[in-house]
């Protein structure tokens, strides 16, 4: 969600004309393509901003765009969309990291509300039902993929497959929450580093793709670090009062006003509390929102999360948008005295708001100071070590979701401190599995896109409901 045009922004920033040539209508045109383009998740989302602005328009070099991925996947939140703004920032100012952000949300707020809509009005009615139960199915599949690929990157080493190891366990059978399992491993990471242990040197990241490498010099920005974007601690000072404004304001009024309790106040704090510690994208988010959205809140079920990440995974925009859809759904099913409808849409847009606002609070704060981090092999290390316990949680999700979508009935068995979630295994649905495995084999085997497969895995639920109904 971007900020209200009519929001005045301080700035200390030159007010003489851009020396890189790029009008800024061209350029929204071009963020305008890359957020309806920006499919696939956040490696497919960066290798598409690689491809337009590196590649086809030469706008920028190969070696600032990995700066700023690099310090885009420093940062809580969705690192592709993080990356829009810094790119946007950089080559137009405050405006232009405003427009780059907010546009490529902007698809998938619109595309998510309206599925919403379309899931609390017919989501358990007749060939709605076939879809979501085949959307489900698939989502699992993409999940283990998504712990296939990460830890491939992540994994490199046996101390990396340890830290991995200690997350699982730690989430999975003892219910160590998510940013307490986040802070150790950066922390490890960190004094590890600093330690000079060659296990923790080196990080992670999606990369763009391969070909001929675009100097920074032969880009339209050059390799001359712009006046605006050069350290200004009035100028970060004052942006920082502005966006913490815009962000926590709105939640202290609510809480304020409702008070704890209260489904409006109650996500605005948690969504808040998620922008600051969910690093790892999406799937790390889920993870953290089902420990506390399904299990502490009961806002949802297991299985609509599965069926809100189906949606992400087949609109544009980050795949963090799913929180949207639990806003929403949170929303709708509490609302006091509104029109349920109304109650959605409020808490969807709350939502939004508190997951994408700090964004923009990172990169207009951080963005010109990140020429510092530069080589800093302590905050490498601790990167490095928060991604391998990412790809623990992950596989945690993925065994959490796989035991309530195969399973009919899973029951929580507690042995002094240990939880753990144990399947009935006579209650598994052989329609459930059928189609996790088409799906499984359909990305792992034939490599298959993610869009591909969740939309012929949500026919084949459709041809199944038709197919049980007509006996």
């Amino acid at each position: 969600m971007t900020v209200a045009p009519t929001t005045r922004l301080p700035s200390t920033e030159p007010t003489r004309a851009h020396d890189h040539g790029i009008p800024f209508g061209e350029a929204v045109r071009v963020w305008i393509n890359i957020a309806c383009l920006s499919f696939g998740g956040p490696a497919g989302q960066i290798a598409l901003m690689h491809r337009v602005l590196v590649d086809e328009k030469r706008w920028i070099g190969e070696e600032r765009f990995l700066h700023a991925l690099n310090y885009c996947m420093l940062l809580p939140g969705p690192e592709a969309q993080q990356l829009a703004t810094y790119i946007g920032w950089l080559l137009h100012r405050t405006k232009g990291g405003l427009v780059a952000g907010g546009l490529f949300v902007l698809p998938g707020l619109l595309a998510i509300m309206a599925l919403s809509f379309v899931y609390v009005a017919f989501g358990n009615v007749g060939i709605v039902a076939g879809l979501f139960f085949g959307l489900k199915a698939a989502v699992l599949a993409i999940v283990l993929e998504a712990v296939n690929r990460i830890g491939r990157r992540a994994l490199r080493n046996r101390t990396m497959v340890a830290v991995a190891a200690a997350a699982f366990a730690a989430i999975f059978l003892f219910d160590v929450p998510f940013p307490a399992i986040i802070l150790a491993s950066g922390l490890l990471g960190y004094i590890g580093a600093r330690a000079g242990s060659a296990a923790f040197t080196g990080g992670g990241g999606h990369g763009p793709s391969k070909g001929v490498v675009l100097a920074d010099a032969d880009s339209a920005l050059g390799e001359r670090v712009p006046d605006h974007a050069r350290p200004n601690l009035r100028w970060a000072l004052r942006i920082s009062a502005v966006f913490l404004a815009l962000w926590l304001v709105p939640v202290a009024l609510l809480v304020l006003a409702f008070g704890t309790g209260n489904v409006f106040a109650d996500v605005a704090v948690f969504f808040s509390k998620m922008a600051v510690v969910t690093f790892g994208g999406a799937y790390a988010v889920l993870a953290y929102v089902a420990q506390q959205a399904v299990e502490h809140y009961g806002w949802l079920g297991p299985g609509e999360m599965l069926n809100g990440l189906g949606l992400a995974e087949t609109t544009p925009g980050p795949l963090i948008m799913v929180t949207q859809f639990v806003g929403f759904l949170a929303a709708f099913r509490e609302p006091g005295a509104m029109n349920p409808y109304l109650a959605g849409t409020l808490g969807g847009l709350l939502t939004t708001w508190v997951t994408f606002l700090p964004c923009f609070l990172w990169i207009f704060l951080g963005a010109p100071f990140i020429e510092r981090l530069r080589g800093n092999h302590a905050l490498s290390g601790a990167l490095s070590a928060i991604t391998a316990a990412v790809v623990g949680v992950i596989l945690n999700l993925a065994v959490w979701f796989g035991l309530h979508v195969l399973f009919r009935q899973v029951a929580e068995v507690r042995v002094g401190p240990l939880s753990l979630d144990v399947p009935q295994v006579a209650s598994i649905d052989p329609a459930a599995l059928v189609l996790f495995v088409a799906a499984a084999i359909a990305l792992f085997r034939f490599r298959l896109g993610v869009v591909p497969t969740l939309l012929g895995a949500a026919g084949a639920g459709a041809l199944w409901h038709l197919i049980t109904s007509a006996v």
